[in-house]
């Protein structure tokens, strides 16, 4: 069995490990300040109203939104996670809530297209106001943020599209936690529906 060696240790406390964390805190913030509150409010409101509400994405964007349902579960609403095998077909009165950082990614732009066509409403999380996705929909939240494939620097420093799935992690949680608090219900009331099977 190998030994802890004092270099191993100083390795975990390397200060670029902060530097880093001070990069994503930095960047988010920067994003943060650059949402629109009016595309905020307009998917809360869509959840609130919606009967039932799907979410999709790709990647670390749709673990993102896995995050989101489990929490939207929390609070007592209907929710699917599309591609699970107990997922239903989707219809008028539901709500799809989408995201992909460049707004083209195929797996996303095909289940706005046919949560359209089947009448229900599609609210897409986006880097681009001006995509395939965020022309599908009707209500979308622009995330200035760098899409994966942009390599650049200029928008994030991080790799690829982690800025743009940090803060729809961060967005979704902002919206529950608005949802929560508008609804009123008490953590205790929450709580028993977290998973008891694990």
């Amino acid at each position: 069995m190998p030994e802890h060696t004092p270099a191993a240790a100083e390795t975990v406390t390397d200060p670029a490990v902060r530097d880093s964390l001070r990069l994503i805190l930095d960047e988010l913030a920067t994003a943060a300040d650059g949402l629109q509150e009016d595309q905020l409010a307009a998917l809360a409101a869509e959840i609130r109203q919606a009967q039932r509400i799907f979410v999709a994405g790709g990647g670390r964007s749709g673990l993102a939104l896995r995050m989101h349902a489990m929490r939207l579960m929390h609070l007592g609403l209907t929710v699917h996670v599309v591609g699970e095998t107990t997922t239903p077909a989707i219809g008028s009165g539901d709500l799809l809530v989408v995201a992909s950082g460049s707004g083209s990614t195929a797996g996303a732009v095909a289940a706005a297209q046919t949560s359209f066509s089947a009448g229900a409403r599609v609210a897409a999380l986006t880097t681009d106001g001006d995509s395939t996705l965020a022309e599908t929909a009707h209500r979308v939240v622009v995330i200035p943020a760098a899409q994966k494939t942009d390599h650049s620097g200029t928008a994030s420093r991080q790799y690829s599209g982690s800025l743009f799935e940090q803060a729809l992690l961060l967005v979704l949680d902002a919206v529950f936690n608005t949802l929560w608090k508008s609804d009123g219900t008490p953590a205790e009331d929450l709580w028993p529906r977290h998973a008891n099977l694990e």
